[in-house]
């Protein structure tokens, strides 16, 4: 029940804001998208820079349903997978998790059970034998309220109140995430939570990214560069077991490779993976706005930066897509057809002592900012 209580909260997420906002550099339009089973209006936010980029935004799940930049020609295009109706992200297949607020925790907890305070805490197993992006109705299932900030800059500020128990978490926890167009081609993502109780938190956004265009095959091409010396090797269900150097393995992109070289070498993790599902531990300090990954697709021209304050980055290459998800324009998106950069904390972080922690008490702030920024070359 509690759950439903943020739905039923969220009913008056729908704040009201003209058919269209002007900001100095940009606009803002709101358009209805529909409604939840439960009558819930749901919303979609198109943030507007000068240069013509567009990112659409949901209220549900805080989703970035579509991210439209030039390629190399200058001509714009989709580059994030997504749906282009709201029954898409209802009745999804499989629950990929397009464009969503992961919470609150992102990633996995080991069969659902973590320890804080000498207190066990069981979450939902949505994921068997694990419990995966904050349990079985996380927070990209639920309806938050949305305005926008009147600043230079389009920004949308969402925010929601997850009640203490929600989904087996302790505490309530107050969530904002500020989304800002720049004028740089910039997509701006800036996270904030407190609680009233000591809790876990984690949270990240889980956007699909084609640079060759959504649907247009798959990602293999792309060139990454991820600033990592190490990553978190896991087990057969996706789990880490400690931390590994990249050095020597098909784990190390500190040199721009692409994603297909040795995607399919015999190697135990990627066979645990399907492919790439892992998290990389960043090089630059946690808590300073530092260089993660830059993605480079040589078909379109398209780059794009990645920069965080948190200590690490889950590249997950779409090993699950198996084309039954019908996205943008009819498209079909396959297998490998999309890519997603996570930031976050590493996985499982509240059974691993020595990973950095995830604790939120009372009186503290969770902070997190992430960039994506596009440009070509």
């Amino acid at each position: 029940m509690k759950s439903f209580t943020r739905i039923a909260a969220a009913a008056i997420a729908a704040v009201a804001l003209s058919t269209s906002t002007a900001f100095a550099n940009g606009h803002i339009t709101r358009a209805s998208f529909g409604k939840m089973p439960n009558g819930t209006p749901v919303s979609l936010y198109t943030l507007s820079n000068s240069h013509g980029m567009q990112v659409e935004i949901t209220n549900l799940g805080g989703i970035i349903t579509s991210i439209r930049v030039p390629d190399r020609h200058g001509k714009v295009g989709e580059i994030a997978l997504g749906y282009d109706n709201l029954a898409g992200y209802v009745k999804n297949v499989n629950n990929p998790y397009f464009g969503a607020i992961a919470g609150r925790y992102a990633n996995r907890i080991a069969r659902g059970h973590f320890t804080l305070d000498g207190h066990v805490y069981t979450l939902p197993i949505n994921n068997t034998p694990n419990s995966l992006h904050g349990g079985t109705i996380g927070f990209d299932k639920i309806v938050w309220n949305a305005a926008p900030i009147h600043a230079g800059d389009p920004r949308l500020a969402l925010s929601l109140v997850s009640v203490d128990g929600d989904q087996g978490y302790p505490g309530a926890l107050h969530v904002k995430v500020v989304y800002t167009l720049t004028d740089a081609n910039e997509l701006k993502i800036d996270y904030t939570a407190t609680t009233d109780a000591d809790t876990v938190v984690n949270l990240t956004s889980h956007s699909y990214f084609n640079l060759a265009g959504a649907g247009n095959g798959d990602i293999l091409p792309t060139r990454l560069t991820i600033d990592a010396d190490r990553f978190t090797p896991i087990d057969k269900v996706l789990i880490p077991t400690g931390i590994q150097s990249v050095t020597g393995t098909p784990f190390d992109f500190r040199k721009s490779t692409a994603i297909g070289a040795r995607i399919g070498k015999a190697n135990q993790q990627l066979k645990f993976g399907n492919g790439y599902d892992h998290n990389w531990i960043l090089n630059h300090p946690a808590g300073k706005l530092g260089f993660a990954v830059r993605a480079y697709d040589p078909r379109s021209g398209r780059v794009l930066t990645m920069s965080t304050t948190e200590p690490g980055v889950q590249c997950y290459t779409g090993n699950f897509l198996d084309g039954k998800n019908i996205g943008h324009g009819g498209k079909s998106y396959k297998f490998r057809y999309g890519f997603a950069l996570e930031a976050q904390h590493f996985p499982d972080s509240p059974n691993h002592p020595k990973f950095p922690s995830t604790e939120l008490k009372p009186g503290q702030t969770y902070r997190q900012t992430t960039v994506y920024k596009f440009s070509t070359i």
